[in-house]
């Protein structure tokens, strides 16, 4: 039986890691403790799971009693991004193997801390990249293995986000940077991790542009300049494109998302949480538009963009190479889509031959069937059958926040950046 003590008892913490773990794989796990620094997190993680009525509850700085009291073999971390490193590098310094929601961290410095506790210790990183596990995504990992595209020279990777969860980073604390290290750090890392582990390369150049385009006072969709405004009491939501498209005028919300639901907008839910600051606030500074240009290790080239305002969300990706090319459209969340969408495929096209289509068997489960998969791995350990390694551990989480952080700084600095000027990449390890 081994044991597990959850620093950051968020949302995701209590759906992608505590109700597993109670509901499918108790008898090889237990919860140990929960730590927070919102005793309102407590009460909400214990309703949902009475079970859990007598598990230990530790504040923010009682991180060493915890141990010492309950004893945990693991520390599962999923609070805030900027809180990350700080229960990392502490789990470490007990040897304590650490499970990460992403990213890892927020800064590339932060990163290194990791890195080095990590070096210094008997314990294990691993970052829960649940993409990698969606179906579509080891499909291509074992066409790529398989050789279908022979030497990878290039990927275009465009990703949409809609206007209802493209909004939602920016009415929480994701808005700001010294949280969440930007949109291209806690979004885009996902990203940047599916990238590298299918290309199996590292990123070492980076050049970008970012804006702010649709959110922040500026915005031309900002119906009054005011500060300080709320959804639920704002006078100007009648005018607000944003609020119209996704709220009835009785103020209830039409759908839900991993990050919103009718229970998390009520702003006594959590203390000093709230998810319905407005998108218009001029404290917001962070970029919701970027394209950027990655060069590889190995001589491939990734052109990437992403932008947190359109219609629909999902993706278009091409990966191309010295025996041909792989395609495939994601869109997400189908019931918000305005329009019928097709049934998401593979297409591979040789370079000299006929195309192939490639039809997916689907999962049940969040993140394209992911997160069910990626549970297992965690709870159970890595399923000895698979041929290939998919499992991130920190050197994987670095590499793709370094990238993150080297997108925005480029878009602010007009020029390239270098993983190694921020990483010291040249130091890692290969994961």
């Amino acid at each position: 039986m081994k044991k597990f003590a959850v620093c950051g008892v968020s949302k995701r913490a209590n759906g992608m890691f505590i109700k597993p773990m109670l509901e499918k794989f108790s008898q090889t796990s237990q919860l140990v403790a929960l730590l927070d620094n919102d005793p309102k997190r407590f009460t909400v993680c214990k309703e949902e799971f009475p079970q859990i009525h007598d598990v230990l509850e530790y504040f923010d700085n009682e991180f060493e009693k915890m141990v010492s009291e309950t004893k945990p073999d693991v520390i599962i971390v999923a609070g805030r991004d900027d809180t990350h490193v700080k229960y990392i590098v502490k789990a470490l310094q007990h040897d304590l193997d650490v499970i990460t929601e992403k990213p890892m961290a927020t800064t590339a410095a932060d990163c290194k801390r990791i890195l080095e506790a990590e070096e210094d210790s008997k314990g294990k990183v691993t970052v829960t990249f649940n993409y990698r596990y969606s179906p579509f995504h080891t499909k291509l990992k074992e066409l790529i293995l398989d050789g279908k595209v022979g030497r990878i020279t290039s990927v275009d990777l465009n990703w949409y986000i809609d206007t209802y969860h493209g909004s939602s980073y920016f009415q929480r604390w994701n808005r700001k940077r010294e949280f969440s290290g930007g949109l291209s750090i806690h979004k885009s890392s996902h990203h940047f991790d599916l990238v590298n582990w299918w290309l199996d390369q590292k990123p070492v150049e980076v050049f970008s542009f970012g804006a702010l385009n649709y959110y922040g006072n500026e915005s031309e969709h900002n119906p009054a300049e005011e500060d300080g405004r709320y959804c639920v009491t704002c006078n100007q939501k009648s005018q607000c494109s944003y609020y119209r498209r996704w709220n009835s005028r009785s103020n209830s919300s039409k759908v839900q998302d991993d990050h919103i639901d009718s229970d998390v907008r009520r702003k006594d839910m959590y203390t000093n949480y709230r998810p319905d600051q407005c998108i218009f606030d001029p404290e917001i500074e962070i970029e919701d538009t970027y394209t950027a240009t990655i060069k590889y290790d190995k001589g491939a080239l990734l052109s990437y963009s992403i932008n947190f305002s359109l219609p629909y969300e999902g993706y278009r990706l091409a990966i191309n190479g010295t025996k041909g090319r792989l395609e495939t459209t994601e869109f997400h969340a189908p019931a918000r889509v305005p329009f019928p969408v097709p049934e998401q495929t593979i297409e591979y096209f040789p370079l000299f031959g006929s195309k192939e289509t490639i039809h997916i068997l689907k999962r049940e489960g969040g993140h394209g069937g992911g997160d069910p998969v990626i549970q297992e791995d965690i709870f159970l350990g890595e399923d000895p059958t698979r041929p290939y390694p998919i499992l991130s551990g920190s050197v994987d989480g670095a590499y793709a926040v370094a990238t993150g952080e080297a997108v925005w700084r480029s878009s602010k600095e007009n020029r390239p950046i270098y993983i190694e000027e921020i990483l010291n990449a040249q130091k890692l390890k290969n994961s």
